[in-house]
């Protein structure tokens, strides 16, 4: 059997004969009314049922037992054997037998062809399916519980049935021989100095090709024009970095996988940031026009201040900052600092209007949806570590603090700081919420993810290695929000839907909390500097009062009694407080708010926290074009409780993130979405609204596209609705 597949199918789709419809037909007529003007959602069942028989079954290889089948992928080095032989095969076949025991369907054609398409283990050349959904959530299973059998169960639980999915890196590697890292992203710091720099960029190639994207701070490089050596008007910049980085990225990818993905932020009052964000704009020079990476800007508090009073906002020389301060200009609070350095003669500064930097930065959103945002001053009041969290990464939801590094001028470390690692999965909270357990679900995804952290090491880059080891750090996230409370038929953004958000995530909250602090408690072992943070001194546990935990509407009091769910007492408030400064807790960061893009589409969930994009998606894939997807839990009975972001506005988005960030020790991915009537203006309220609510970051702005005349259909639903 060795290095032969036993029984092969063609490699071919199957043509549909007579009058049976194949499943791409079938998925468009999920975007037209059927004769009683009804959306018609089977269809799309249809087409997932039929895109197996017409597609993936003819596509599979086939095994006559799960024997047979690991024993070839093992030995062709499709899977990894050091994973396999933590477990004795009887239980292995069990898990399989557990896996397979739930009958699981995807519920779209959407989520069936994702999986297919993306994640599934393939054979070498790309032609033919190696794994079924089952399989791939038996070897995350089996992996992340490192040969623990009631982690596996529980894990093989908590996926299949949908409640809880890791994140994209996590379920597309783990157990694969041929893989990248199981990590969705990476944060780094960039030093004023070239050993740092070069350095930085060495390491953006090497997560890139390894794992997910990489984002970098860049607001401790001296401006253009400032002095090297003492010599004046020598360094270029911020911009030449930019594009070295943007060509490192188009250069790394994880095996063809993923591509290579990057992010850098600045903060507001670095003198190169007008420079910065006009590389977005849609006519800006080649020689600085960056088109692939991601941009991101750091604002104080001082900024808005100084906006509303119609001020000058002045800018500051890194350089200058760091010699007289003696630290990085990121590692400075500039709210706190900023007059007494606009009275400073040693530092120089520039100025330009404090307005007329929103109005710029609104206009660069317009053209290009970026840059993110990170409200600095937000983010390091709430963070509960001991440091300062200078950026965050390429979704905006990762805000952990970061050390530097020092290097000799080989390059080799002088000191090895830390810098970040995004350990990732999601929460399906429509899911959650049916759970018969949602403690046992909660504490499954924490150990799931801590496995995630603690079966990393990249030694290619020995900062992020150092931090990934000190912090244990995670971030559960959640998504179909949108999609639970229109299925209980309640509006997004209402009394109800806000009541049920705090009330939520208060008790993911409690029960993060008390699953790191119950690892601690089994393995001795607290994260790296606990003793100096605020959960430590018990400070975080006081800034919550557990009388606003429980949910204060009726609909929303019923959901809760009719689940496993349960929101803190006071009293057991006040136990976890005393629990966790006496024995700590294992990770340093517990929950963040990711995007959730394609592992959104497998689960059957609205992504993130964020309403919906549309009734019906469209969205163009690969070789098979168009392809219909119906909001999850969406039917032809509630649709009025399925309002589009468009139309629900950003007043309500914001308000609804806005309880939920209070209960999140990292950050939410926050998009924005404007009709197509939108002004700057109305992009500068939404940002000035933002910060007032105490949101800590901004992701994309995006806007309606406008329809060409004439190219509506008639009784087409995504048209229509």
């Amino acid at each position: 059997m060795k290095g032969t597949i036993p029984l092969t199918a063609t490699g071919t789709s199957v043509i549909p004969r007579g009058d049976q419809m194949d499943f791409h037909a079938l998925n468009a007529l999920l975007n037209l009314y059927d004769d009683d003007g009804k959306i018609q959602f089977d269809k799309d069942r249809e087409a997932a049922n039929q895109y197996f028989l017409q597609h993936v079954n003819q596509n599979t290889v086939f095994f006559h037992n799960l024997h047979e089948k690991l024993d070839y992928l093992v030995e062709n080095n499709y899977y990894e054997k050091e994973v396999l032989d933590k477990y004795d095969f009887e239980y292995i076949k069990d898990l399989f037998k557990r896996a397979y025991s739930y009958k699981f369907r995807f519920k779209s054609f959407l989520g069936a062809y994702k999986y297919y398409t993306s994640y599934t283990l393939k054979t070498f050349d790309g032609r033919r399916y190696l794994e079924r959904f089952e399989d791939r959530v038996c070897m995350v299973a089996l992996t992340l519980a490192d040969g623990d059998r009631e982690t596996a169960n529980a894990l093989v639980d908590e996926i299949m049935t949908g409640r809880f999915q890791p994140a994209t890196p996590t379920f597309l590697n783990s157990g694969k021989a041929q893989r990248g890292e199981p990590v969705s992203c990476f944060l780094l710091r960039i030093e004023d100095n070239m050993e740092s720099i070069g350095r930085a960029i060495n390491s953006a190639l090497q997560l890139s090709k390894r794992g997910g994207g990489v984002a970098l701070l860049l607001s401790n490089l001296r401006e253009a024009g400032a002095p090297i050596k003492k010599i004046e008007n020598q360094s270029s910049g911020v911009i030449p970095v930019m594009k070295l980085l943007e060509d490192a990225f188009s250069y790394a990818n994880q095996l063809g996988a993923r591509q290579g993905a990057g992010a850098v932020y600045l903060n507001a009052h670095h003198p190169d940031i007008l420079s910065f964000l006009d590389t977005k704009r849609e006519n800006a020079d080649e020689k600085i026009r960056i088109k692939t990476l991601s941009l991101g800007v750091v604002i104080p508090d001082i900024t808005f201040e100084l906006a509303k009073r119609n001020d000058d906002m002045y800018l500051f020389s890194p350089y200058d900052v760091e010699r007289i301060y003696g630290k990085p200009f990121a590692d400075i609070s500039v709210t706190e600092l900023y007059n007494e350095m606009v009275d400073d003669d040693r530092i120089r500064k520039t100025k330009i209007n404090a307005r007329q930097f929103f109005q710029t930065l609104a206009e660069i959103q317009f053209e290009s949806g970026y840059p993110y945002i990170m409200f600095e001053d937000t983010v390091n009041e709430a963070n509960p570590i001991e440091g300062r969290v200078t950026h965050s990464n390429l979704c905006s939801e990762i805000l952990q603090v970061s050390t530097p590094s020092t290097y000799h001028e080989d390059l080799s470390y002088d000191e090895v700081g830390e810098d970040i690692s995004c350990n990732l999965g999601s929460l399906n909270i429509a899911m959650a919420m049916d759970s018969p357990d949602f403690s046992r679900t909660i504490e499954t995804a924490i150990r799931g993810l801590t496995a995630v952290s603690e079966q990393t090491s990249i030694d290619s880059v020995p900062s992020i290695r150092k931090g990934n080891e000190a912090a244990h750090a995670i971030g559960l996230g959640q998504m179909n929000l949108h999609g639970y409370l229109g299925r209980e038929h309640i509006f997004y953004g209402s009394e109800e839907g806000l009541d049920f958000t705090n009330a939520y995530f208060a008790a993911v909250l409690y029960e993060c909390l008390r699953a790191s602090n119950k690892i601690a408690r089994e393995r001795g072992q607290r994260f790296a500097n606990f003793e100096n943070s605020d959960y430590a001194s018990g400070v975080y546990f006081d800034r919550f009062d557990p009388a606003e935990f429980a949910p204060k509407t009726d609909k929303v009091k019923e959901l809760f009694a009719n689940s496993t769910i349960h929101t803190p007492t006071a009293e057991e408030w006040a136990q976890l407080k005393a629990d966790v400064m006496e024995h700590g807790l294992f990770n340093r960061y517990l929950q963040a708010v990711p995007p959730t893009g394609s592992i959104s589409y497998i689960n059957n969930s609205t992504s993130s926290i964020h309403p919906i994009a549309s009734k019906i998606e469209i969205r163009k894939e690969g070789k098979i074009g168009r392809v219909y997807y119906p909001a999850p839990h969406m039917d032809n009975d509630n649709l009025e409780y399925f309002q589009d972001a468009y139309e629900i506005g950003y007043e309500k988005i914001i308000d609804t993130y806005a309880v939920a960030t209070k209960y999140v020790d990292q950050g939410l991915s926050l998009t924005l979405f404007f009709k197509d009537t939108a002004t700057t203006r109305d992009i500068n309220r939404a940002q000035i609204y933002a910060w007032r609510k105490g949101i800590k970051t901004l992701y994309y702005i995006r806007l309606r596209q406008v329809a060409l005349e004439g190219t509506e259909i008639d009784g087409c639903v995504s048209c229509m609705l």
